[in-house]
C-alpha cells in the first residue's frame, strides 16, 4: 500500500499510500542531529518565531497566514530557500485559517502527527483517505516556488502538484560480499556502502473526499530512480533493467492510475481507482517517506508489492470500509495473461520436462485475473485500526510473483507517546518446481535439478526461485511461507520518534528467500525530522537465520551473492548486524 503525509500551506491533511552509511556519513548525521538538538521540541504553531532571514515586509506566517508571499517574495529561488527556511525547525507547514475543513466533522479524529510519524491516518491502501483527503493538499517547496508564476497558478487551479525527494542512505555490516551480501535483508542490498536508493518524482491530483457534493477525479503518475527499483519491477512493464541486465540502479514507475470518488454512494462514499498501484495493506511502503524506518522487514520485503487491475473502497459508514477489486496477478502485466512462448526444452535426451513439458508454455504461468479484498473497522477515537485482507487470490499456481496472501494488520494507540503496528500473514504458492527433485532412473546425464531445464523463466537474472521440498521424490510442492512483524513506537515529541522492530519469518521452502528455515530479526530505529521536508533515520539491525531439513544441512543466509556469475555465492553466515541511516530531502 501506499501512504503520505500531506500538509501545504493551504491546507494540512493526509494523501494516500504509500540507506545505508559509512562512517563519515554517521558521523555527518549524528552531528546534524546534535545541532538541532535544541529544536527538538517545536513551539505552537500560533507561538512560533518569525526565521532570522525574511523579506521586505517583515512577518512570520506561522502568525499571520496572509502575509506568506511578502515573506517569501519573488522569484524561484529565493522562494524555494525562503520556504525550506520558514519550516525549519517547525512540524508542519503555516496553516491557512481560511481553508475548508481537512476533513468531515463527524470523522474519528487524525490517528497520527506527522512529523514524526510517516502518516497521519492509519493506512489502508486502495483509494484516496475517504472523508480526509482534498485536492492539492501536499506540503511541497517545490510547488510553493513555483505558485507566483503562470504554470504554479493554472496547477493550483486545476489541482495539480508536482513534488518528490532524494533519498540517499549507507550501511557499516558485517556481511562483506559485493554486490548482495545483505541478501535477504530488504533496501540496503550491498554492504559497506552508500547509494542513492531512490529519487521520485510525483505529479498527482487528489479527488476531494472531504466534500459529499461532487463527483470528483484524481490521477497520479510517479518516477522512481535509484537502487530501489529492484524491489518495485513488475514484470513486462520496464522490466529487463532488472530481470536480464541485474543494473545497480533503475527506472520504474510503481503507480499510474486514475481514480474517481462518487460521495453518493454509501454513507461515506465510493471511490475507483484504475491502473498499476501499491498493493495492499501493508505497515511499510515502497517510498521512502512512508516508512517509519530506512530498512525494510523482510515481512515486507517479500511481501505482495504492485498491481494492476481495477479496486474499489466503499466507506460503509464513519468506521467500517470495504475494498474489492480485480487484478492480474501481483507484480506482472495485464498483457502476460495467456501469452505463451516456445518451449526450448520441452524434452531432455527424450525424458519430458518435468515442469513444462508442451511444446509452448505460458509467459507467465501466474498472470491470471485475480481477486483482492479487505474489511477495515476503525474505532471512533481512532486509537484503533485493523484491516482483514485478501490479496492477488487465483489458482496459486507457480509464477513470477504470484504470492497468495492473506493476513491483518493491527494499529493501536497508548498514549500521545506511544503506539503499535503489527501485521501478521500467510502467502504461498503451488506446483512449485522443485530445486530438490531426485530424477527416477534414466540417461546418467539428466539435469539435476530446477536448473536444468528450462521454465518461463530461465532467461531471468533475478527470477522466481522454486521450493526446497521436504521429499526429493516429488517433481513440485506447494511452498508456504509466515510472517509476523511489529513496530513499537515512542514519540517524545513531534520531530522524533523511536521505533523497535522484532520479526518473524519463516520461509518454510526457501521459494522466497532461497533459503528453507526461519529468519528471527529485531531493529531498533531513531527518525529525526529537522523539518517537514528534511529527515534522518539512523538504525541497526540484527538478524539470525535457522534452517530446516529442506535446506539441505546448509545453515547459512547472509553473505552471499545468488546473482553474481555462474553459480552465484553461496551464503557463508547464519547471521548479520547491520549500522544503516539515510536522508530524505523533500522538494
Amino acid at each position: 500500500m501506499e501512504y503520505m503525509k500531506s500538509a501545504n500551506a493551504a491546507k494540512r491533511l493526509t494523501g494516500h499510500r504509500s540507506g545505508k552509511t559509512r562512517v563519515a556519513l554517521s558521523l555527518t548525521v549524528l552531528a546534524g542531529l546534535y545541532a538541532s538538538g535544541a529544536q527538538a521540541q517545536p513551539a505552537p504553531a500560533a507561538a512560533a518565531t518569525a526565521p532570522a532571514a525574511t523579506s521586505a515586509a517583515a512577518c512570520d506566517p506561522y502568525v499571520k497566514f496572509s502575509c506568506l508571499d511578502d515573506y517569501l517574495g519573488t522569484g524561484f529561488w529565493t522562494r524555494l530557500v525562503r520556504y525550506y527556511e520558514l519550516e525549519w525547525g517547525k512540524d508542519g507547514a503555516p496553516a491557512d485559517d481560511k481553508a475548508p475543513p481537512g476533513r468531515r466533522d463527524n470523522f474519528p479524529p487524525q490517528a497520527q502527527p506527522s512529523p514524526p510519524m510517516p502518516f497521519t491516518e492509519w493506512p489502508y491502501g486502495g483509494g484516496e483517505l475517504l472523508g480526509a483527503t482534498r485536492t492539492g493538499s501536499i506540503d511541497s517547496p517545490l510547488m510553493v516556488a513555483i505558485s507566483d508564476t503562470g504554470l504554479g497558478k493554472w496547477m493550483n487551479d486545476v489541482g495539480f502538484q508536482v513534488y518528490g525527494w532524494v533519498n540517499v542512505g549507507g550501511n557499516i555490516s558485517t556481511d562483506t560480499v559485493k554486490p548482495g551480501g545483505n541478501w535477504p535483508a530488504a533496501y540496503l542490498y550491498t554492504p559497506n556502502t552508500v547509494t542513492l536508493d531512490q529519487a521520485v518524482v510525483y505529479l498527482d491530483r487528489f479527488p476531494d473526499t472531504v466534500q459529499k457534493e461532487k463527483i470528483d477525479w484524481g490521477l497520479r503518475l510517479s518516477a522512481i530512480y535509484g537502487e530501489n527499483y529492484r524491489y518495485t519491477t513488475e514484470y513486462g512493464f520496464y522490466s529487463n533493467s532488472f530481470l536480464v541486465k541485474n543494473k545497480v540502479n533503475g527506472f520504474d514507475s510503481p503507480m499510474f492510475y486514475g481514480e474517481v470518488f462518487f460521495p453518493g454512494i454509501g454513507e461515506e462514499g465510493l471511490e475507483i481507482r484504475a491502473g498499476r498501484y501499491i498493493a495492499i495493506p501493508d505497515i511499510e511502503a515502497q517510498l521512502a517517506p512512508n516508512n517509519y524506518m530506512y530498512t525494510h522487514s523482510m515481512t515486507y520485503a517479500f511481501d505482495n508489492y504492485t498491481n494492476e487491475g481495477l479496486i474499489g473502497i466503499l466507506g460503509v459508514n464513519k468506521n467500517l470500509f470495504l475494498t474489492a477489486g480485480v487484478e492480474m496477478g501481483t507484480d506482472t502485466a495485464w498483457k502476460h495473461w495467456n501469452e505463451t512462448m516456445p518451449n526450448p526444452s520441452p524434452s531432455y535426451n527424450g525424458v519430458a520436462n518435468p515442469y513444462f513439458p508442451g511444446a509452448t508454455m505460458k509467459v507467465d504461468p501466474g498472470a491470471v485475473p485475480s481477486f483482492v479484498g479487505s474489511i477495515r473497522y476503525q474505532t471512533d477515537d481512532a486509537k484503533d485500526d485493523i484491516s482483514l485482507t485478501v490479496n492477488g487470490i487465483n489458482s496459486g499456481q507457480w509464477g513470477y510473483n504470484n504470492q497468495q496472501w492473506v493476513g491483518f494488520t493491527y494499529y493501536h494507540t497508548y498514549d500521545e507517546h506511544w503506539h503499535l503496528s503489527f501485521e501478521a500473514y500467510h502467502e504461498g504458492e503451488k506446483n512449485t518446481p522443485n530445486v530438490n527433485y531426485a530424477y527416477p532412473a534414466g540417461p546418467s546425464t539428466l539435469p539435476a535439478a530446477i536448473n536444468g531445464w528450462d521454465t518461463p523463466f530461465s532467461f531471468m537474472v533475478n527470477g522466481p526461485n522454486g521450493a526446497k521440498c521436504k521429499s526429493t521424490a516429488v517433481a513440485t510442492c506447494s511452498a508456504n511461507l509466515y510472517a509476523a512483524v511489529a513496530y513499537l513506537n515512542y514519540s517524545p515529541d513531534h520531530l522524533n520518534n523511536f521505533s523497535i522492530r522484532p520479526e518473524y519469518f519463516n520461509d518454510q521452502q526457501g521459494q522466497r528467500t532461497g533459503q528453507a528455515g526461519i529468519f528471527r530479526n529485531i531493529a531498533f530505529g531513531w527518525q529525526h525530522w529537522f523539518s517537514p521536508q528534511v529527515e534522518v533515520r539512523p538504525e541497526i539491525n540484527y538478524m539470525h537465520f535457522s534452517a530446516n531439513s529442506a535446506n539441505g544441512g546448509n545453515p547459512y543466509a547472509f553473505n552471499g551473492n545468488p546473482v553474481a556469475g555462474p553459480g552465484g555465492i553461496a551464503p557463508n553466515k547464519s547471521s548479520a548486524v547491520i549500522l544503516a541511516g539515510d536522508i530524505i530531502w523533500h522538494f
